[in-house]
């Protein structure tokens, strides 16, 4: 079989009404089922994405609502937690675990926030570990937190509802929504959506797990929850979801590629028009230079002096000379392989183009120290900061000419939208979400091979751009009025929620 045509270039449509319309039950809800979800617990994008699209959602009239673990973050961060109910039971495989659902008050345009107690699987350091290690029983764990969710639903909604899983660790809903609950009135009209937002991370166990979590060995085929001899969790929840969607049309494509399926794509081929990219959103209203109090000086499109004080004060802080004509570029990222960091660690042309650098980031110990000797025989040149702050990375989107994105594979990303929105030029790998939110030569700048001379020559097109003032100053303009907002993407999944409600489950 031969792979799908490359997407051409995302462009948001104008959003239609998000409402998905009424049943005879009543309206027809949502319910999110993930691992995190910002505030309360985050480790990434995650939480970050659900959060953003659960706001929009709410806000538009959507009856909303979000199932997660109560860890132990959950506990420092929530003002007040109110029990829904008593303590209840969940029988998964062979044991038999209680728990008891909690929930976060909050106002009525804003989602229900739900939260399933075990203090045994959930009040731990860490989400998904601990120490650099995952936690040895992280298949039963979110096994537990997928079938409670589901013991719950009757409770948060009524049908039809779609329940919109994320991830891995939400895979199981999907596989027992149609096994363990088939035959129940209530759960046959629940439809399920599944959103892979990392595809890397799969929830891979050895055979023995599918007794452990109560599933039939029937499951354990090629075609279901078996993947080269190990059972795996976002296969199966591919495989019984009605819907999949991924976070940007063009990761949507890469994932049918061998080069980009992270051994799936045969699966992810196999979905067919059952498979979608919808390029995430950012908040708009909690990324704006014209209202952001972690700024220097604030900006808006509409008068863009107060970026020419942010530079200038990211310069002094990083401990560069102040030089207005002279361009800056910035990177605030993970420092690991996946954020392109070793394009720039071994680069000299990369740093021989008179431009100034700043770089802050947590990650390997290598690239971490990679870039400190960069820094110290750059003749203040490069600045880097190791560590990661929201006020530190918001201070660089805002005060840098030119950001740099890098990165090996990004299903969406974050930063190369928030940058455009501060006025901050993108130079970017053609990948994923990159390639949709960056219009090349008119808000920022792609390159295609992975490869440090690629790098070189995008950034050096870059900083010729920067010294012709005009034309530079057109493409600001256009990046600061990109329209990023989660809408668009609200939208595209309320016509995902329409689909699916009006089709039969997909049978297995």
């Amino acid at each position: 079989m031969s792979a799908p045509l490359r997407p051409a270039p995302w462009r948001a449509p104008a959003p239609p009404p998000l409402l998905l319309g009424s049943s005879p039950d009543g309206p027809v809800g949502v319910v999110h089922v993930v691992a995190e979800y910002a505030p309360y617990a985050h480790t990434g994008g995650l939480a970050d994405a659900v959060a953003g699209l659960a706001r929009c959602q709410a806000a538009a009239g959507v009856p909303t609502a979000v199932i997660m673990p109560l860890h132990r973050s959950v506990r420092r961060t929530a003002e007040e937690l109110v029990p829904v109910g008593r303590p209840f039971s969940v029988q998964v495989g062979p044991r038999l675990e209680w728990t008891r659902l909690f929930r976060a008050p909050g106002s009525p345009r804003a989602p229900r926030i739900f939260f399933l107690e075990h203090d045994g699987y959930f009040n731990r350091p860490g989400p998904y570990g601990s120490g650099g290690a995952d936690y040895g029983d992280n298949g039963f764990r979110f096994a537990f937190f997928a079938q409670a969710a589901l013991e719950v639903l009757p409770r948060i909604t009524n049908a039809p509802a779609v329940v919109h899983a994320h991830d891995w660790h939400a895979s199981l809903v999907p596989v027992y929504l149609r096994t363990t609950y088939s035959g129940q009135e209530f759960y046959d009209r629940v439809r399920t959506v599944l959103t892979i937002h990392n595809a890397a991370f799969q929830g891979w166990f050895p055979p023995e797990m599918m007794r452990v979590v109560g599933l039939p060995s029937s499951l354990y085929d090629w075609r279901l929850l078996e993947w080269y001899g190990r059972v795996n969790y976002l296969k199966g929840g591919m495989a019984f979801a009605d819907f999949v969607t991924t976070v940007s049309p063009t990761h949507a494509w890469e994932l049918t590629t061998p080069e980009g399926g992270f051994g799936l794509h045969d699966a992810f081929r196999g979905l067919g028009d059952r498979l979608l990219g919808i390029v995430n959103g950012i908040d708009v209203e909690l990324w704006d230079p014209a209202v952001d109090p972690q700024l220097s000086a604030n900006f808006s499109a509409n008068d863009l002096s107060g970026k020419r004080r942010c530079k200038a004060a990211l310069q002094r802080t990083f401990g560069l000379p102040v030089r207005y004509n002279v361009p800056l570029i910035g990177m605030a990222a993970r420092l690991v392989p996946q954020k392109g960091l070793d394009l720039v660690i071994d680069n000299p042309p990369l740093f021989g183009n008179g431009a100034q650098f700043v770089f802050t980031g947590r990650g390997e110990p290598r690239y971490e120290r990679a870039l400190t000797a960069i820094a110290a025989s750059s003749h203040q040149r490069v600045g880097v900061r190791l560590g990661f702050t929201d006020r530190m990375a918001r201070r660089i989107m805002s005060g840098a000419d030119i950001f740099l994105v890098p990165s090996l594979f990004e299903p969406c990303g974050l930063t190369q939208m928030t940058a455009q929105r501060y006025g901050t030029i993108p130079v970017a790998r053609r990948v994923g979400g990159l390639a949709d939110t960056v219009a090349d030569g008119e808000t920022g700048f792609l390159f295609d091979a992975y490869a440090p001379g690629a790098l070189a020559m995008a950034v050096e097109e870059a900083v010729d751009t920067y010294r012709t003032p005009a034309r530079w100053a057109w493409m600001v303009e256009h990046a600061v009025e990109r329209d990023f907002s989660w809408e668009h993407s609200a939208a595209a999944y309320a016509a995902v929620y329409r689909r699916v409600l009006s089709a039969s489950p997909v049978a297995r």
